[in-house]
């Protein structure tokens, strides 16, 4: 007897995957960071370039993105950008300088993945009405599974074959996995030229809504962190513990992000109980998050043992967890 999964659950699970991906690529660099520095002789100040520019064209790339999903195909979108960015990953290997970082690793990358999430997220909410809450947070673990993954692979990667072995093999597979997403999401039907949402309507639909700011302020305050966290905690705990790259790879993001992977759970589930009963539940739940995971922040800089380090990353991304879980529901 063959049981068929409906497709739902199925677009979730393929998405997942192709989530997964999007962050791993991304974390790979911070985790051979050691090697790139050595071999390219590049400073902290460079390096740290490379993170933020693709930051940045992530942050301007992305409204663009998001209307581009309201009157295009999504389904394309989400696999054209699978493989924009997993091609740009693959060549970011062949890298010989910081030009070629900035222009590949950082804007070519940037742009690609900055197309997937509005696109996917709209997927999920279209497929997904009484349970939101809990698909985005399962979709949000391929994050945390997608970090903790990158962080082993390409830790060991990196340790016995080189920082360009990273990228080459991740960019390799998410071009395969695109092909795999090619043939098995269902294509959606773009609107017509009637039913397209003007562009300055939208604008002015979000400029007088609360919710996005507020939303908008405070996930800037955690991407703030996260940028920063991700970068450098892999060298942090290279350079100042002595660990090797496959342990500092491994325990930077695997305490915080099984931890994490519990909190998003957790707040998934208890962000659609709470939402029956009130909007506002959401934010409010939110709210809570942020400052309960302050206090490890303050912990995680104040205290000089690795065992502190590691308990701080772990109450962090409990927090971070609940709080990611309502990202996109919320709004």
């Amino acid at each position: 007897m063959t049981i068929r999964l409906p497709y739902r659950w199925e677009l979730l699970g393929w998405l997942w995957l192709a989530y997964l991906f999007n962050q791993a690529d991304r974390q790979a660099f911070s985790i051979v960071l050691p090697l790139i520095k050595a071999d390219l002789r590049l400073s902290d100040v460079e390096v740290g370039l490379v993170a933020s520019m693709l930051t940045l064209a992530l942050a301007v790339t992305i409204p663009f993105a998001g209307y581009a999903g309201d009157i295009l195909s999504r389904k394309r979108i989400v696999v054209y950008s699978l493989l924009a960015w997993s091609a740009a990953t693959l060549v970011t290997g062949f890298g010989n300088g910081l030009i070629w970082l900035i222009l590949v690793r950082s804007l070519a990358t940037g742009v690609g993945e900055a197309f997937y999430a509005p696109s996917a997220f709209a997927l999920i909410g279209q497929h997904h009405q009484e349970t939101r809450g809990r698909a985005m947070a399962i979709h949000q673990t391929s994050l945390y599974v997608g970090v903790v993954g990158s962080g082993l692979v390409a830790g060991w990667l990196g340790q016995h074959y080189g920082w360009r072995a990273a990228f080459w093999a991740f960019g390799g597979a998410g071009i395969f996995l695109a092909v795999a997403l090619g043939l098995r999401l269902r294509d959606t039907i773009p609107p017509t030229k009637e039913e397209r949402p003007k562009l300055g309507v939208v604008a002015g639909t979000l400029a007088r809504t609360p919710t996005v700011a507020f939303l908008s302020i405070g996930l800037s305050a955690l991407v703030f962190v996260n940028v920063g966290y991700l970068t450098w905690m892999p060298a942090q705990l290279h350079e100042r513990f002595g660990l090797s790259l496959v342990e500092a790879g491994f325990a930077s993001m695997f305490y915080h992000h099984v931890t994490a992977f519990c909190g998003v759970l957790l707040g998934g589930w208890l962000s659609d109980r709470i939402a029956r009963r009130r909007a506002s539940g959401r934010m409010e739940l939110q709210a809570a998050a942020l400052l309960a995971g302050a206090p490890f922040l303050y912990w995680l800089g104040s205290n000089s043992s690795l065992a502190g380090s590691l308990a701080a990353l772990a109450g962090f991304g409990f927090f971070r967890g609940v709080f990611d879980s309502n990202t996109y529901a919320a709004l």
